[in-house]
Order: structure tokens, then sequence, then C-alpha cells
């Protein structure tokens, strides 16, 4: 099928990041959905995520004059789907099929472990709290797949678990986990399909918690890399645990399945494998580099190997010819305009959040600059941070984000005589609601 790359790329703005911390703090904001599971009061299901836990840009403007580059076709694979995505907008650099349904097999714990993490983000859940292993969480029951060797009755760390869910996938770990928390498998499954909504995995629907063929345990390439994101975005604490090469419990040591976290020209940091006869090889990976993140997903390779290599091309084809860059960053005054009633004659224009773009190599010089507001001028009183207008930014032609332009500054109404020279001004030179264009050159 034809291979979707997006024109001059489709780029957009970045907004801020929640900080990462060194340790589990309590996150009373997150909604619990095991509730009604215990027999207590549904609350309200995870809302999306705010701007200020959406992704910091972390780019720099760049003074010296960009040497133009040759941008080649994005590569292709004997694979299924595929999607390269930045991590910071979550804008597709390159993909293929990115939304037809596959299986996404053990990809499939990326979310249960998502679920785990947001109860310990939201300090329900602890990572040296004991789980009784019931019966349907015993390893002989999966004796064909990836487990991490639990015994019925045995007591064991939640902190154990999550890392033989992510370390070594197991199966077991994944069914023991979701009877802790939900009481039933089918319990957690309804958590993790709310989730999956509030993420934004349109095509995305969960039958089981550990990714086991089931027809209606299905995803897509994209909505897979949206997961990871996610994982990354969401739980600074656990994804740590997705670069970890081995685990050993039980006196067994097993290898992460993910080969590039030895490649030692990439700076893998996870995240997570999946297998399934019908479906083959899947592999979603994240790598950093300078200013940069991506995240590669490949569905239904041949091999293990295979997996490897094609999302090793996809992240070095992002980190050789795009880069991230910021012409512009928050709270700096861009523009002012005129205020009329106010305790100030004018208010100063600017951007909330840096404003950071994924672009080719060497085209800051094709990026244009306008902004629209609201009215040619303002009347007193403006709140801090009210949007009066947006900025566009353009490569050539092709619109790649357009960002709130706000009041960097509250101006409060003026003493009675300035008020009223400014109502007899406004009388005859007029008003409204007038937009204003202006265009230029970064």
């Amino acid at each position: 099928m034809k291979s979707n790359t997006f024109k001059t790329l489709g780029l957009i703005a970045l907004i801020s990041f929640a900080p990462i911390t060194s340790s589990y703090a309590k996150d009373n904001s997150i909604p619990d959905p095991f509730a009604a599971l215990r027999g207590g009061q549904q609350q309200s299901a995870p809302q999306n995520q705010s701007a200020a836990d959406a992704p910091k840009a972390q780019g720099a403007a760049r003074d010296a004059a960009p040497v133009p580059v040759v941008i080649p076709s994005p590569p292709e694979f004997d694979a299924k789907s595929w999607v390269l995505m930045d991590y910071y907008s979550g804008r597709v650099i390159t993909a293929h099929n990115q939304d037809e349904r596959i299986w996404p097999a053990s990809l499939t714990k990326m979310m249960t472990a998502y679920v785990i993490g947001m109860e310990l983000k939201a300090g329900r859940l602890h990572m040296e709290d004991d789980v009784t292993i019931p019966e349907n969480a015993w390893a002989k029951n999966y004796s064909d797949s990836s487990k991490m060797f639990i015994e019925v009755g045995k007591t064991i760390k939640v902190g154990d678990l999550l890392r033989g869910i992510i370390i070594q996938s197991g199966n077991d770990a994944c069914v023991a986990m979701a009877v802790h928390l939900a009481g039933t498998e089918e319990g957690f499954v309804s958590v993790m399909n709310s989730y999956a909504q509030k993420l934004g995995l349109k095509n995305t629907h969960f039958s089981n918690v550990h990714g086991l063929y089931d027809e209606n345990n299905y995803s897509t390439a994209y909505d897979m890399a949206l997961m990871g994101r996610a994982v990354i975005r969401d739980l600074p604490n656990e994804y740590p645990l997705y670069s970890q090469k081995e685990f050993t419990f039980n006196g067994i040591k097993q290898m992460n399945r993910n080969r590039l976290l030895w490649d030692k020209t990439l700076n893998v940091d996870g995240i997570k494998t999946g297998h399934l006869s019908e479906v083959g090889f899947n592999l979603v990976t994240s790598a950093v580099k300078g200013n940069m993140r991506l995240i590669a997903s490949v569905i239904g390779a041949k091999s293990d190997k295979d997996r490897a290599a094609d999302n090793r091309a996809l992240l070095l084809y992002g980190f050789n010819y795009f880069e991230l860059y910021t012409p512009f960053t928050s709270a700096k005054s861009l523009l002012t305009r005129k205020v009329r009633m106010g305790d100030k004659g004018e208010v100063a224009l600017g951007l909330e959040n840096n404003l950071s773009l994924l672009i080719p190599r060497g085209s800051q010089q094709k990026i244009s600059v306008s902004y629209r507001l609201k009215s040619p001028e303002f009347t007193a009183p403006i709140k801090k941070g009210t949007v009066l207008g947006a900025l566009d930014v353009r490569l050539d032609k092709d619109l790649l984000s357009s960002a709130p332009l706000i009041a960097l500054d509250d101006v409060g109404e003026g003493g009675f005589f300035s008020r009223t020279w400014d109502r007899i001004m406004m009388f005859f030179t007029g008003g409204g609601e007038t937009e204003i264009k202006s265009d230029e050159k970064k």
C-alpha cells in the first residue's frame, strides 16, 4: 500500500510537560477507575491531558544560517504497518498503513503497565505492596508464552510484578496485577479501554491484559505509537523500567527482547516488543538525540531481527533529516497594541509556551510568520493570559502551526477622566472586531 509522509511535513507547536521527579508522589487529581469494582462510588473517567501536562518544547533557535539538506524518501520495509512520530508534538513524520487494524500482541502490556503506573502515581498503589498470586495467574497456565514464573499462593511485591510485565513480558504477572487491582481480569480490561478512549486511541480495543490472540484485542501502528508516547509523558518514574536489559526472578534471569537497547549508535531507552504467529513481530521504540525524541512503531515484521532493523531505520531517518526548531519562546513580547479605557496605554502580546516545530533540516530560511488579532485595538480591563489573537507559522505556503497570542500582563481600568476621553475618541474613530494581519519572514 501507499506510504504516507506528512507533506512538508505537517508540523505543530509544542506545549509544556510536567517535570520528571525521582520518586512516586501521590497525585490526588487522578480519578480512581477501580472504585466501582471495589464497591465504592464510581468517579469520573480519566481526563485528557491538560496543556500543562503535555510535552515541553526543548528546542533552541539557531543563530547560524542553515545549510540546505536534500530530504530523501523515507525507508520502506517488509512489514504490515509502521509509524515514525515526533514525541513532543505527536505528529507523524512518515507512516505506512498507520490506521490498519492489527493485533498488538504483547504491546498490549504497555496499557496494562500504564494503568498500574497511574495507580502508583495516584498513591493508591505502592511498589512495596504485597500481591498474593491467584490460581488464574499461575505460570503453568502460560506454558507456551512469556512469563515470569510466579506460583499460586506466593506473595510478590508490586515492583517485582511490574518489572516482570515490562522487562520479561510476563503474562502471569499481568493477570496477577489485574486481579489485585480490579478483582477480575475483565474489570481491569474495562479500565484499560477507558484509558484508551481518553488517550485518543481511536482504533484500539483491549479484551485481555497480556495480548494473547483474541479478535477483539486489536489496535493500529499509530495507536501503539500514541500509547508509547503516553507512557513516556505521563509515567516518568515507570518509563526507565523499559530500558532495563534483564530481570531475575525466582532464580531465573530473562533478557529484555528489545534488541535496540544494546545498539550503541542510538540512544534507545524503550519501550516494548510483541509477537503473534497471526501478525508477526511488533516493536515500539523511543530514542533521544540532542533536543529531539522520536517514537517508532513497526507491526508485522518477519522476524525479531527485522523489527529491530526497521525501527532503527525509522529512527535514523528522523534524526538525520529533521530537527526541532524553536523560533519563539514563551512570555517574550512579540508585539504591542493600543489599549483604550485602561491604566496603561498598550498591552504586550506573546506566547504562553515555547513554539517549537519539527522541520526538515536546513529549511529555517523558508519559514514565515504572520499574526491575526481580534481587534485593531483593545479595551480594558484585560486579564493576563487572555487570548487576543493568533500567531501563524508557515513553511513555504504550508501552515505548520497556529499558536494563541495572549496578553502578557494585566491591564486594569483607567481613571475617570482617561476613560471619558477614550470614550470620546472611540466614538469618533470607531473600533470593533476587525482582523489584522501581518506577514514577515522569520
